[in-house]
Order: C-alpha cells, then sequence, then structure tokens
C-alpha cells in the first residue's frame, strides 16, 4: 500500500454508521481474516455490531478469538507473552495497562495519519503514549462519578430520620465519611443495601487507590518506593473495612467486578452507586428498575478535599507480530472514528474524540434528555479538573496484584488494615527492585 493511500484511509473520511463504508474510506483487503481479542461486557458489546459494516467495506473478515473482562484479558495476554503464542493482529488494551504490553506491542506512529490524531484530545493521546511510542488509539475514556436514586433522597421520611440521625441534611454525597453514614443509613437488607464496590482484582485496586489520593496519600514515593502503608492509606483501607464489616454492601461485594455493580443498581439493590459513564443510559433506561429515578453528582471529596477520579482510557492496540498492519489499522481507525465514538457516546460513554463532546451534548439538547445532558455536564467537569490516573508504568500489574488480595483479606477481616499494606508494600518494593528503579 502507498504512503499516499495509507494516509487517506485513516484520515477517515466520513464514516456514515447508518449508511455506506466504502473501501476508498478505508481500504481493500479482500479474502483477508483479521484476528482479534477484544474487551467483553455490556458497556463495550454495541461497538462491535459495526464490526459487519466494515468487513462489507473491505472485504476482510474479523476472527474475534476472545471477548472477555478485561482482567480475564490481561491474564490471557500475560499467558500469551510468556508462551510466544501471539497469533494475532489487534487486542484491546487500556493506557493504564499499556506499558505491560510493550513486548508484544507494534507502536502506531507513523501509521495514524497526523489529522486522524489531531481530532482527539491532547491528553489522552498522551495517556496512550509509553517512552515517547504511541501504542494504542483512545476508544472512550473512564472515571466514576456518583448516581444515586432520587427518590431515596427526596423521600420526608427518610430526610427526616437521617437529620435526627446524623445531624445534618440528606443531599447526595459531597464527602466519603457522608458517604459513609448514608450508606448504613439506606441499608435494608437483604432488599436493599447502602452501596457496593468493586472487590477483586485491579476493580478493588484501583479504588482503593484513588481513596488513597483524595486521603492526600500516594500510591509511591518520589523514588518509587512504595508510600500506601501510611495513615493515610490505612484510613482509605478502613472506608471499605468499616462499610463490609457494619453490613452496608452486600456480603458477595468482595466478589463483585464493574458488570456486577452495574446490573445491581439498576435492579434496585442500592442506594447509591459509584460508577462509569456508560452505564448513564442503561441505568435510565426502560430496562432498569429505576428508570427515571436516577440522579448523578460528581464524586465525592476524601479528607484532603480532593475527589476520587482513577481514570485511564479503554483503546485498541496492534501486535508486532501482525501480518497485515494496515488491516490492524484500518479497523482500529473504525472503531475509533467519530461516528463510532457517537454510537458509543450516546450511551453515556466518554469519547476521545473532542469533537464527538459537542456533537452529542447538542444532540441530547436538541432531544431534550436534559438527564443526559447533566451526565455529560459532570463527567465533562470530572475529566477536566478531577481526573488522575495511576503510574503509567509496567509495574502496575503486579503492584495491583500485590495489593488487591491484601485490601480484600482486610475488608473480610482476616488482616488489620495496616498489617495488610505492610504486606503489600514489602511485595511491592521488592517488585521495585527487581525494575530497577531502587
Amino acid at each position: 500500500m502507498s504512503k499516499r493511500f495509507k494516509t487517506s484511509v485513516l484520515s477517515l473520511a466520513a464514516l456514515t454508521v447508518a449508511g455506506a463504508v466504502s473501501a476508498s474510506d478505508y481500504g481493500n483487503f479482500d479474502g483477508y481474516t483479521l484476528r482479534v481479542k477484544l474487551i467483553g461486557g455490556a458497556q463495550y458489546e454495541p461497538l462491535y455490531t459495526l464490526i459487519p459494516q466494515w468487513e462489507e467495506a473491505t472485504g476482510a473478515k474479523v476472527d474475534i478469538l476472545s471477548r472477555k473482562s478485561h482482567f480475564e484479558l490481561d491474564r490471557e495476554m500475560k499467558q500469551d507473552i510468556a508462551s510466544g503464542n501471539i497469533d494475532y493482529c489487534m487486542f484491546s488494551n487500556h493506557t493504564n495497562f499499556a506499558p505491560q504490553y510493550d513486548v508484544m506491542t507494534q507502536p502506531l506512529d507513523g501509521l495514524i495519519a497526523e489529522d486522524t490524531l489531531a481530532a482527539f484530545s491532547p491528553l489522552v493521546i498522551e495517556h496512550a503514549t509509553v517512552k515517547g511510542e504511541l501504542f494504542s488509539m483512545p476508544r472512550h475514556s473512564d472515571v466514576s462519578n456518583m448516581y444515586y436514586v432520587k427518590s431515596l433522597y427526596e423521600d420526608a421520611d427518610n430526610q427526616a430520620k437521617f437529620k435526627a440521625e446524623y445531624g445534618y441534611d440528606l443531599t447526595p454525597p459531597a464527602t466519603w465519611a457522608q458517604a459513609s453514614d448514608q450508606a448504613k443509613f439506606f441499608t435494608d437488607a437483604p432488599d436493599r443495601y447502602g452501596t457496593h464496590f468493586a472487590g477483586k482484582d485491579e476493580g478493588i485496586t484501583g479504588r482503593f487507590y484513588e481513596m488513597l489520593v483524595a486521603e492526600g496519600g500516594a500510591l509511591l514515593n518520589d523514588d518509587m518506593s512504595p508510600a500506601f502503608n501510611s495513615p493515610e492509606g490505612v484510613a482509605a483501607l478502613n472506608w471499605f473495612v468499616d462499610l463490609y464489616q457494619a453490613k452496608a454492601v452486600p456480603a458477595g461485594t468482595t466478589n463483585y467486578v464493574w458488570d456486577d455493580l452495574g446490573l445491581g443498581f439498576a435492579a434496585g439493590a442500592v442506594a447509591f452507586n459509584l460508577d462509569w459513564g456508560g452505564w448513564a443510559a442503561y441505568f435510565n433506561g426502560d430496562d432498569s428498575k429505576i428508570g427515571g429515578d436516577v440522579g448523578i453528582v460528581l464524586a465525592p471529596t476524601g479528607s484532603s478535599g480532593k475527589r476520587t477520579g482513577w481514570s485511564g482510557s479503554h483503546s485498541f492496540s496492534m501486535t508486532k507480530d501482525c501480518d497485515n498492519q494496515e488491516a490492524a489499522t484500518s479497523l482500529i481507525t473504525f472503531l475509533t472514528s467519530h461516528d463510532a465514538q457517537m454510537l458509543e457516546a450516546r450511551a453515556g460513554i466518554l469519547p476521545t474524540r473532542t469533537q464527538v463532546w459537542d456533537d452529542v451534548i447538542a444532540e441530547f439538547t436538541a432531544d431534550g434528555n436534559e438527564y443526559m445532558v447533566e451526565i455529560f455536564a459532570v463527567y465533562a467537569e470530572s475529566m477536566a479538573n478531577h481526573a488522575f490516573t495511576p503510574p503509567l508504568i509496567a509495574e502496575w500489574g503486579e503492584i495491583s496484584n500485590a495489593l488487591w488480595p491484601r485490601l480484600q483479606a482486610a475488608i473480610l477481616g482476616d488482616k488489620t488494615a495496616q498489617d495488610a499494606l505492610d504486606e503489600a508494600a514489602e511485595d511491592v518494593l521488592e517488585v521495585m527492585e527487581d525494575a530497577g528503579y531502587l
């Protein structure tokens, strides 16, 4: 393929989701089968309904080898790296995880046209860049804010009882201390709990990390040694411990991952739920038991005054062993195009193209969808002023794997918060020493 043709393909002549997609837009790969591994789950599947359009336009076929949760996919790809069995071209990635896959990742510099890159938020492109190389194309961004059941907060009896018990007015929590009070107040087990949280894998690591930052702590010191086994770390972990021991969250929450949280909130099982933007439309829709009764506020602040805001971007990457870089780049470009992102943004998923933010808000405004306009206003504020990533280093996964079983043990009452964090710190210190930081 000529450089001129490649540039024209990847500069994204308009994709019309409802109309035709042509080979002149995305290339001709007649008879080729592109093997991919993709993230699965309720938030991610609708985008893949567009793949047949790309197949029809290009003559290629897409063979999806895996469609798993990100935690399961992460484990599978690490097994692929260990075995050297990387017989696919493209995979779902995440900017927080991307440095771990450097040995298998083909940088996209020179494959994605500059005018295409210019359409994306500079911050998300920065987060997708590892050691100066573009490792992935950001599909959508993540940060969590607080959804709540409006009728529970607006109920006069609830308001009076809460004020009598806690001494302040019942409104959606502005601080995590208030969230703790309210979780206990709203719990009416087994019919309803105050809240819940992801309790295993990177889910609990990330939640602890952002609570740690909100408490004024840090994950690592400037010399890259562990810093999380601090008074701020103990306070952050004890927030989860306290709610679990008070039975203000479901007993199974230590095994929950993201779909469990979203589906549980939509089922009316909890009063409030810290969650990603991608659930917004579903929560308020016809298939949700709380549809029409959902509110949204910014994530609460910790004792430092800083909000939680663990963030990053889901993305697509190419493998170094890919046997058709042009076809892989074409599909990556197609699945991160303006109209593909509009499809996801209509569900509340946060786009990485700047124009899509404007266009989807204008669309919601024209449709009179005040709920989704509010969703995007809250998430725009969060992404602009409160979002932060974990350290963008290859060792993030190892840090998480050292932390989350200890966090879980403390939540279950098997260890004190201090002991759990001290044990994790010993392992993380070894990880950082082995990596050459110390």
